[in-house]
This record gives structure tokens, C-alpha cells and sequence, in this order.
């Protein structure tokens, strides 16, 4: 971060006009510093949904969502996603760099010597109800890795930081898997340290132990590229709680089970859970022949039916990851002979719309990740509201980075924004007879 400009702010107040430094990173916008102002004209900044504020300085995820373009730490994610697999990605995100051949072995061996939770971690399981959410099991048993964990939780202590790291990267899966068998009322997988990160993941969800799993690399594949693309996004809802969380020096635990509450919300983690109850809303409407119906409600303003899976909030172009994901989704189909099952042709069809209709182009609400992602998952086996569980265990590597780098801040401080008041000026207490 470098300054070499400022910005002079002046007042119709009466308030002395002052300099602000402005400051440049190596890609992106500039950013106005405005930490003096509170200090030097008792006035705050408003800026509802942080829609022009930069919360922190971060080496490690950039987007530019007028160009489309999103890399994790320089690299574009389209070649990662074809050249990279989701440990060598994690490494990238945690260290800066690719990792060399035995860079790469190394922490391979690393994570998978860590996939097993405490058994008493079973437990836990029995407590919830057996229709509980996913996600609702998955926050608490998140969580509770702190009560088990404990010979690491100084988080100012590299070596601490390095090990609650690894064992999150490591049993993420297993709890996942653990909270999809017992939604369903299966027997728990034990990791199988041989497998592959995601080969591993897919046999303790759908393996069981009354045989042999069948390992389909092209359905493997398809979940890690899901993972890559999901393994960060910069400054998002659940990153920016984990940095909130982290920055009152809570363990790692903790701060990554908040951000798996707040990527829980149908707007962020949701995205791809919503999409599919659209597309099974649009299917019990009468399917294909009724999307035309569909689209007409989408266009008018006063209906409140939403197009869910398409547009971004940061991407005002296509999203880089879409594409990627768009070529996963048909690889799946067709390993899986899936192209004539009803919903996928209808997912298909809404597709082919919504590209070529103006109100959409124009707009460029083009089908996202989300869109693609949760077709794919559903394909892979996994109902519905195991979606965002899956997409928190990819983007569990992100927290972990995100929330490290701001621990090694230097002037690292609690974080604490402050508000526009607009209640009740200083009023009496009245007796209760008298109010």
C-alpha cells in the first residue's frame, strides 16, 4: 500500500476543511484513508452495506467485477480450476505461493493425518433432531473443535495458528459428511487417508459399509472444481464476520462457525439452495411449458418472484466462475446419462432464456455459479439443504487465510463501526401510573 495522493474534503458546516491521504493498492481502486476524520470533526462516514468502503488491507483474493475477473493471489481462477487441485489451491491461499512437488506431498500428509474429529464428537450428533438443517448441526459441532482443540488456541502463536489451520482444513469434510449421515439416518464413514481430499469427502457421504465405494473420477473432479471456486471471494458477508469475529481475539473455531452462520443466509451461502427450490417450483407449475409464465412474472416489478442463480452483486459482467462451472455441470450430465431428467432439461432451458432474452442481457444478469453449482450437486446425490454445507467446506480454506492475515496484523484492533442515530433524544423515566 502506497501514498502519493490525498483528497482535500471540505464542509458547507463551518467544520475546517482537511486532507486525507489516499492510498493505492496494486490492482483495484484507490481508497480514501478516513480514520481521522471521527478525531478531527467528531462526524462519521455512512455507508449502509459497506458499498464503497474498503474494511482492510489483504494480499490474497481480487476481483474486478467489471471485468469479470477474480484471482487468488495473481493467478486467474480459470487456470487454477484446470491446472490445480483443491489442496494445492488451499496452499496458495494459506502460504502466497503454488507449492513445489514436495511442498505439495508435505501438506497433503499434513491434512489427511489430521481428518479424524474425537470420537466423543459422535455425541453431539445424537442431540440434534433427526430433520435438523445441515447447516444448524454443522455451526455447532464447528464450534464446539475448541473444547477438543484446546493445545492450540493462542492465536498469537504461528505454530498455534498453523495447526487450528490444518485440523479445520482437515475435519471439515468429516463433519460435513457426518452431518449428511445423520440426516439421513446412515452409519458414519471413517475418513480413508489413501483417497484423494475430495474422493475422501464423497465416500463419507455416500459410501456406507456394506460395500466397497466405487470412485468416479469425473464426479470427483466435479466437487473439487466446485471447491476451487468456491474457496474465497474476497471481502464477502461470512469472510468479513470471521475477520470481525477474529478481530476480538476469539480462537479460529469459533470465528469460522460464524462465518458458516452468516453464509447460512439465502442471499450468500443460500444462493444455490434457492436456485433449486426455483427450479422445483417451476417444475410443479407444469415445467418447460410454463417458463415462458415464469419469465413474465420475473419482468414485472410488482409480482415479487425473483430469478434466482443469476446476476452478482460484485460481478457486473459474467462470472468468471460460471463458466467454469457451466462445463462441470455438463461433463456430470453426461457421465451420469442425466440430460433427459426433467429438472436438468428444464435448468437448461431457463438457461437458453434468460441468454438470449434483451431484459436479461441487458441488465447482464447472466447465470452465476450458484446457478451451475447447485445443478451439479444435485446431480452428484446431494439433496438440497446440503448445498451450503458443501459450499462451507470449500470456503473454509478462505476463512482460515482471510482470518490469519488479519491475526498478523501488526495495528490489528477489534473491529467496531459505528451508526447514524435516529431514536429518541434523552428523555424522563415517568412512573408507571403515568405513562
Amino acid at each position: 500500500m502506497s501514498t502519493q495522493k490525498s483528497a482535500k474534503i471540505t464542509f458547507s458546516d463551518g467544520t475546517p476543511a482537511m486532507d486525507l491521504p489516499i492510498h493505492q493498492g496494486t490492482m483495484g481502486p484507490d481508497v480514501i484513508d478516513i480514520r481521522k476524520i471521527y478525531g478531527a470533526t467528531g462526524k462519521f462516514t455512512f455507508d449502509p452495506g459497506f458499498l464503497s468502503t474498503a474494511s482492510c488491507e489483504s494480499k490474497i483474493t481480487y476481483i474486478d467485477g467489471d471485468k469479470g475477473e477474480l484471482l487468488y493471489r495473481g493467478y486467474p481462477i480459470e487456470q487454477l480450476a484446470v491446472h490445480c487441485d483443491y489442496l494445492e489451491t488451499c496452499y496458495l491461499l494459506l502460504n502466497g505461493e503454488l507449492p513445489t512437488q514436495d511442498q505439495r506431498t508435505d501438506f497433503e500428509q499434513r491434512v489427511m493425518r489430521h481428518t479424524m474429529v474425537h470420537e466423543q464428537m459422535n455425541r453431539f450428533f445424537t442431540g440434534f433432531r433427526r430433520d435438523a438443517h445441515p447447516m444448524a448441526v454443522l455451526v455447532g459441532c464447528v464450534g464446539a473443535l475448541s473444547a477438543f482443540y484446546h493445545d492450540s488456541l493462542d492465536i498469537q502463536n504461528p505454530e498455534h495458528r498453523f495447526i487450528s489451520a490444518i485440523r479445520l482444513l482437515a475435519k471439515m469434510p468429516t463433519l460435513v459428511a457426518m452431518a449428511y449421515k445423520y440426516h439421513v439416518g446412515q452409519p458414519f464413514m471413517y475418513p480413508q487417508n489413501n483417497l484423494s481430499y475430495s474422493a475422501n469427502f464423497m465416500r463419507m457421504v455416500f459410501g456406507t459399509p456394506c460395500e466397497e465405494y466405487q470412485v468416479n473420477d469425473v464426479l470427483v473432479r466435479a466437487l473439487d472444481r466446485i471447491m476451487i471456486l468456491h474457496a474465497d471471494h474476497e471481502q464477502n458477508a461470512s469472510t468479513s464476520t470471521v475477520r470481525l469475529a477474529g478481530s476480538s481475539g476469539a480462537n479460529p473455531f469459533a470465528c469460522i462457525a460464524a462465518g458458516i452462520a452468516t453464509l447460512w443466509g439465502p442471499a450468500h451461502g443460500g444462493a444455490n439452495e434457492a436456485c433449486l427450490f426455483m427450479l422445483d417450483d417451476i417444475q410443479r407449475q407444469g415445467g418447460i411449458e410454463k417458463i415462458g409464465n415464469f419469465i413474465s412474472k420475473v419482468k414485472d416489478k410488482d409480482s415479487g418472484v425473483k430469478l434466482m442463480g443469476f446476476g452478482h452483486r460484485v460481478y457486473k459482467n459474467y462470472d468468471p466462475r460460471a463458466k467454469l462451472m457451466r462445463e462441470t455441470c455438463y461433463e456430470v450430465l453426461d457421465e451420469l446419462g442425466l440430460h433427459d431428467d426433467p429438472l436438468f432439461k428444464l435448468a437448461m432451458k431457463l438457461e437458453q432464456i434468460a441468454l438470449e432474452d434483451d431484459y436479461f442481457v441487458q441488465r447482464k444478469l447472466y447465470p452465476n455459479v450458484d446457478y451451475y453449482s447447485g445443478i451439479v450437486q444435485r446431480a452428484l446425490g446431494f439433496p438440497t439443504e446440503m448445498f451450503t454445507c458443501v459450499f462451507a467446506l470449500a470456503r473454509t480454506v478462505g476463512w482460515i487465510a482471510q482470518w490469519g492475515e488479519m491475526i498478523a496484523e501488526p495495528d490489528q484492533k477489534i473491529g467496531r463501526p459505528r451508526q447514524l442515530f435516529t431514536g429518541s433524544t434523552p428523555r424522563e423515566v415517568k412512573p408507571i401510573a403515568q405513562r
